[in-house]
């Protein structure tokens, strides 16, 4: 598979220099870039949380996968810097900003995967986990240590990773400060595949072209279904999901793919 990038509409983003945005493809490629360890910052938080607003708009972007720059790190989570002096107005600050930020790429309307290319720790964990998938190089080391310093997981982490792995694993990680590699993570359902090094991001662009062929309607219709039984029952959801359907016969690409398949060719998507 080619995974040659195009840099996605440079000089839109000029807050900051810690994040890069390339393109393939009907996916765009955020690569969190804060050497040595990827860390996140008020500069960064709110360039995310900007992009994928752009990204939002974009009628030619399905997907987007994130990942860290360079072998070593996704990212190390919150630069505790900013946090040393103690200063309650800037933890609210910072708080607000993670939050913001990692609920933007929760609720972004295509698929979103993270590719975790190393370590990822407290807030770079939590960042993978707003994202629909994702998927880790053998070598990625896991963790919510934020306890060890006086802290706790503000950025969504007390209640996406219980979602995902059980409230006993999350206790582990969160109150026991426990790490955990890729192979227990895909054990426990934290991440859905293990790849080899270096081959996170090629495997995940590859996953995302695939959305390319489902109807961009379709897709952002149906995960806030997914997304819906955390906020209440499945059960609550089940009306909700049938009126969508019917829904989906206003949209175009309704359409263009019942007949596509009936004439036995690609479906060309209006992504309306």
């Amino acid at each position: 598979m080619s995974t040659a990038l195009e840099t996605y509409k440079p000089g839109i983003f000029d807050l900051t220099h810690k994040l890069t945005v390339e393109k393939h493809g009907h996916t765009a490629l955020i690569t969190i870039n804060h050497p040595p360890a990827n860390t996140w910052d008020r500069d960064s938080l709110i360039g995310l949380k900007q992009v994928i607003e752009h990204l939002n708009r974009d009628d030619e972007v399905y997907a987007l996968v994130v990942t860290g720059q360079g072998p070593k790190f996704f990212s190390a989570g919150a630069d505790l810097n900013m946090f040393a002096d103690g200063d309650k107005a800037r933890a609210r600050e910072m708080a607000r900003r993670f939050g913001e930020a990692f609920e933007t790429l929760r609720d972004f309307r295509g698929v979103s995967i993270a590719a975790i290319n190393g370590y990822a720790m407290g807030g770079g964990l939590e960042c993978a986990l707003a994202c629909d998938i994702r998927i880790a190089e053998r070598q990625a080391q896991m963790a919510l240590p934020e306890a060890s310093v006086g802290l706790l997981p503000c950025a969504g982490g007390t209640q996406a990773l219980p979602w995902l792995v059980g409230e006993g694993w999350a206790k582990r990680m969160i109150l026991c400060g426990e790490r955990i590699d890729a192979d227990t993570a895909l054990r426990i359902g934290l991440v859905e595949q293990v790849v080899d090094t270096g081959e996170a991001r090629g495997t995940a662009l590859l996953l995302a072209s695939k959305v390319a062929r489902q109807s961009p309607v379709a897709v952002r219709t149906i995960k806030p279904l997914i997304q819906g039984a955390r906020e209440r029952g499945s059960n609550t959801w089940l009306p909700e999901e049938r009126e969508r359907f019917v829904d989906l016969f206003d949209a175009d690409d309704t359409r263009e793919g019942v007949n596509a398949f009936l004439e036995k060719r690609d479906p060309q998507w209006r992504n309306k």
